[in-house]
């Protein structure tokens, strides 16, 4: 008979966590999907950032043409690159197209995740993008004009004034983008639902599923605390990063 009391039962949560190998390589995909995809989206959105900022012909249609996957949501983007990477999809047409075989892709285990990247790429880079074209600007043109006089060529003065004094921006999309892929949900939960073999079970969908298709709250809300313990160590970073950069 229900009696109207409640146990704190909070501790047993965390312990059955910790003691659960899922678990770990659930924390495995995850970190290991963020330090590939993190890094590869600050590098790709900093050489578009710097070449969008020549004088080229049209370089507003092509800022705004890298911005537009940006404006999408995500679970259009999902269900876009879900389209094109079925086994009869878009990708796989070209690639027959020009005499390479036909892949997996979303239903392959070693080709899920990848793939998950290489879509929240398309979706991110030109967010990003515009975060390191602000930084670009805020650098004096007296130093380029300076650096010029005295010899340096394009490459010299990219890593003797350019990528130095974008470290304040490139730490921050760096960190931001971090926490968005620990964050990442939609198309995990639309795509692989965590699969082939858990190799796409990234932290979040692994609270949803533990919290609301196992109906496993007490075990969801203990994933969900360490989730926010590690971003909160992310964040800490982050502010690190950005106080070195103003002394």
């Amino acid at each position: 008979m229900a009696t109207g009391q409640t146990t704190f039962d909070g501790l047993a949560n965390y312990v059955f966590l910790f003691t659960d190998p899922g678990f770990y390589s659930v924390l495995l995909v995850t970190l290991v999907f963020n330090l590939i995809l993190n890094p590869v989206i600050v590098v790709i959105a900093t050489a578009l950032a710097l070449l969008l900022s020549q004088r080229i012909p049209l370089v507003g249609l092509w800022r705004s043409l890298i911005f537009v996957p940006a404006a999408v949501p995500g679970a259009v983007v999902a269900l876009i690159w879900s389209t094109a990477l079925q086994p009869d999809g878009l990708v796989n047409a070209v690639l027959t197209s020009v005499g390479l075989p036909a892949q997996p892709f979303l239903t392959s285990s070693g080709q899920a995740a990848f793939s998950i990247g290489i879509m929240v790429t398309w979706g991110a880079i030109g967010y990003w993008m515009i975060f390191i074209i602000a930084g670009l600007g805020d650098i004096p043109e007296s130093l380029y004009e300076a650096s010029k006089l005295d010899g340096a060529g394009w490459w010299r003065r990219l890593f003797a004034i350019t990528l130095p004094l974008l470290k304040r921006p490139m730490s921050f999309v760096l960190i931001a983008c971090t926490v968005g892929s620990f964050l990442l949900f939609a198309p995990i939960q639309i795509l692989t639902k965590g699969g082939p073999e858990g190799s796409t079970n990234l932290i979040m969908y692994d609270i949803y599923n533990r919290a609301y298709l196992l109906n496993d709250l007490g075990v969801g809300q203990a994933e969900v605390v360490v989730l926010l313990a590690i971003l909160s160590i992310v964040v800490a970073i982050q502010f690190r990063l950005l106080k070195d950069d103003t002394k």
